[in-house]
């Protein structure tokens, strides 16, 4: 595996391991997060970031293929560019839903190394 690819994964791997520890000492509830401004802001910066190393994946090495990535980086286009188009529910649907999923699919490829 060529170093750059591991370093996004890389990269995917602990930003998905950052937000899931920001509810070590906040419940997991939807609630929780939408009263929680700087958890919300964590967790935006951590999608921008898993979504700008999807982007640099899926653009050098096509071959690797990581479910629903042009969605994944479209949120970090709309969490960058275009704030006003984030709301807290797709966000906490990305949380609760995709992240486990791109986890498990990243674990995967790291793991083939």
């Amino acid at each position: 595996m060529d170093r750059h690819l591991k370093a996004h994964l890389y990269d995917i791997s602990t930003a998905i391991d950052e937000i899931q520890s920001f509810f070590d000492h906040v419940p997991r509830q939807f609630e929780e997060y939408g009263k929680n401004l700087m958890l919300r802001r964590a967790i935006e910066r951590n999608i921008g970031i898993i979504g700008e190393a999807v982007n640099k994946i899926i653009k050098d090495n096509p071959e690797i293929e990581i479910s629903n990535a042009r969605a994944i980086i479209a949120t970090r286009n709309r969490v960058i560019h275009d704030y006003a188009a984030v709301t807290d529910d797709v966000m906490w649907k990305i949380v609760i839903n995709d992240l486990p999923k791109l986890k498990s699919e990243v674990d995967a490829f790291m793991a083939e190394d």
